[in-house]
């Protein structure tokens, strides 16, 4: 019986340890991820990537918001910028044209998205989950 509850608090114990060590890397993970996704429907949406490649690039990368898309006026036109010192350390640049293509992609796959997550669900719960009894529990 105590050997029970020794392994329990061990078992606790590591996934405590783990959940501590792995907690800023998951969110830092996550967002990179995130950042990616969002770059190759920019790509898609036909915004040409310039990497931070030389000193003073990288000074203006710093000084950029960073993973926002924001309006800018150059040359009397409208463009949109996209700073991402995380996932690719790079600057993405797009016309109004290929914003709101990117608009259009970004609401397809939140459609997309939001259909594969009811499809999940449905399946979910036409599943006859009392046939498999209670649940099996390897720290009882």
């Amino acid at each position: 019986m105590q050997s029970h509850q020794q392994g329990r608090r061990i078992g606790w114990l590591l996934v405590a340890l783990l959940a501590l060590t792995s907690g800023p890397i998951s969110c830092k993970s996550i967002a990179k991820s995130n950042a990616m996704d969002k770059e190759r429907l920019m790509a898609a949406a036909g915004f040409q990537m310039r990497m931070a490649d030389t000193p003073k690039r990288v000074e203006l990368l710093k000084s950029l918001p960073q993973r926002k898309l924001t309006p800018t006026n150059r040359g009397g036109s409208l463009h949109y910028v996209y700073a991402d010192d995380l996932a690719c350390n790079c600057v993405y640049v797009g016309t109004e044209k290929a914003y709101q293509r990117y608009q259009l992609l970004a609401t397809k796959q939140r459609i997309a998205n939001q259909q594969e997550q009811a499809a999940m669900m449905n399946q979910d719960a036409a599943m006859d989950w009392g046939a498999w009894g209670p649940w099996y529990d390897p720290w009882y």
